[in-house]
């Protein structure tokens, strides 16, 4: 018998237990307005990683509505989250959202694109953690460009590497729409560029839209 990879992940979405109502109302709000929030699956093994790490400041790449750092700061409170969001209309979402958590002392939202707000997030660094869940397309410059304000110990933590599985197959010659296979192309070079970078120790854990795990190898001499 084989298990699908949809059912394995409903089974476990399944056994998460039900957060508090303001939270569903966010996924649900989410859900119907077709915002992008991590997966459960995906937020559970964040929060999880975070746990253990004990951050006391992160940087976010991708506010949206605020979701994955409110989650965050409730999860962690003595961490500080740093986000970026350069839509107008998501930005307001995420920032009514943060006061209405009363987490605006520890969540602070950049206005802006994210390598034009690069300077202002400058003057927060070191991080212990980066999360990169942005434009997929501009991963790599995401992480070359914020990768300098790490912490010595820190870890980066990339969502949505694996794009529905669609890295796994031969998109090259399956996927007609052109921009959809670019996207793809993009994605699949970043993971192997992510995987074979000399400075960094990553995994890739296929959970939710898959998790990449990247952390300092330290001095190699």
């Amino acid at each position: 018998m084989t298990i699908e990879d949809d059912q394995i992940n409903d089974y476990i979405e399944n056994l998460i237990p039900t957060g508090p109502d303001a939270i569903v109302q966010l996924e649900e709000y989410a859900n119907l307005h077709h915002v992008p929030i991590m997966e459960k699956v995906s937020i559970e093994l964040l929060l999880q990683l975070l746990s253990v790490k004990k951050p006391k400041k992160i940087l976010e790449v991708g506010t949206a509505i605020g979701y994955s750092a409110i989650r965050m700061a409730t999860d962690l409170p003595d961490a500080d989250i740093y986000t970026i969001e350069r839509n107008a209309k998501r930005y307001e979402e995420a920032t009514r959202n943060i006061e209405a958590f009363q987490l605006k002392e520890r969540i602070h939202v950049f206005f802006g694109d994210a390598i034009e707000s690069a300077e202002a997030v400058q003057t927060m660094a070191p991080y212990d953690v980066i999360f990169i869940d942005a434009a997929k397309g501009q991963y790599k410059r995401f992480f070359e460009l914020f990768e300098p304000m790490l912490a010595d110990e820190g870890m980066i933590i990339t969502d949505n590497v694996l794009f529905k599985g669609l890295v796994a197959t031969n998109y090259e010659e399956e996927i007609e729409d052109k921009r959809k296979k670019q996207l793809i192309g993009k994605i699949d070079r970043y993971n192997q560029w992510l995987m074979s970078n000399p400075d960094y120790k990553t995994c890739i854990i296929p959970v939710g839209d898959g998790i990449a795990i990247s952390t300092k190898r330290g001095d190699k001499s």
